[in-house]
């Protein structure tokens, strides 16, 4: 039991990061249908840039909070570039198109990391706070105690709150009206009034805001970083994002958790070298079963 639990929290921190890393994936998809596979790179540069104001404001928590405010900051101009350099002049082109332009997005942010001066191709230890993996909080339950510490309920807290602030914002603001617009018809948007590229700009901005902040949670429970670290967080914060339902903002809060469960628990109870593929048998299962995931829509189209 003691290991069931202290994996069960393991898995929650590990599948909050998944959960914010996929909330661009789907938002994106939602309004463009575009995979934008370069989504866990911008996730790797949140990290470094993290990784460059600790570095020099130390690890305090005015420090942290700081590297997540310049992460969050750096990530969103480095979206802007993206979409209007990269994928604003492919929107009326066939999708391949923009898919492999978003390869090529992700390649090129890892190549340029690996020649930049300062940054380099080799991994670098990431600075946490000294307490970091101390114990917090101690909890009983009748079979015995399970730890949980600082920086697991710092990851699970910051993911919580973020999520929160993202459903408000889509729920309950004018933007959030805009971008549900667009993403239902964005012609019909259009002849509302509704500026169609501003919007995808911003959910293209939130979306790599939310990346950065998982950026530098990601680096600070795993502290090692370099430039192609963006890759498999990313890919599983997809699977996550297809798990829940693409183009749905519960279903990837609901795909990450499940995914950062079951990886744990596989790494625990069977072998961290199978981890990866029990999670994506976890996927295709539920696929078989629900295609759209698990709350996902279907959408019916009118030939």
């Amino acid at each position: 039991m003691d290991i069931f639990l202290k994996q069960l929290v393991n898995g929650l921190s590990l599948g909050s990061i998944y959960a914010l890393i996929s909330l661009g994936y789907t938002m994106v998809y939602g309004i463009v249908k575009l995979i934008n596979f370069a989504h866990g790179d911008v996730m790797m540069v949140g990290a470094y840039t993290g990784y460059f104001v600790l570095r020099s404001m130390g690890t305090t928590p005015f420090g942290l909070s700081c590297a997540f405010a310049a992460a969050m900051l750096v990530c969103a101009c480095l979206s802007i570039v993206i979409e209007r350099c990269a994928y604003r002049p492919l929107r009326n082109s066939p999708r391949l198109n923009s898919l492999i332009t978003a390869i090529a997005v992700e390649l090129i942010l890892q190549n340029l990391m690996r020649v930049l001066p300062f940054v380099g191709p080799d991994p670098r230890p990431y600075p946490v706070m000294p307490s970091a993996n101390h114990t917090l909080v101690t909890a009983a339950y009748p079979g015995g105690l399970v730890s949980i510490s600082d920086i697991q309920i710092l990851v699970i807290v910051a993911s919580v709150v973020l999520m929160l602030l993202l459903n408000l914002l889509i729920n309950y603001t004018k933007t959030g009206k805009a971008m549900r617009a667009v993403s239902y018809d964005m012609g019909a948007a259009s002849l509302m009034g509704i500026s169609v590229n501003n919007t995808i700009a911003i959910t293209f901005v939130i979306g790599s805001v939310l990346a950065g902040a998982g950026g530098v949670l990601y680096a600070s429970a795993y502290p090692q970083i370099d430039p192609t670290m963006g890759y498999i967080p990313g890919l599983k914060a997809f699977v996550a994002a297809v798990l829940g339902g693409i183009g749905s903002v519960p279903g990837a809060m609901v795909g990450g958790v499940i995914l950062g469960i079951a990886e744990t628990m596989a790494k625990a109870y069977v072998s961290s070298q199978y981890a990866d593929a029990i999670s994506y048998c976890i996927l295709i299962a539920i696929l078989l079963v629900k295609p759209t995931g698990l709350l996902g829509k279907k959408h019916v189209v009118k030939v």
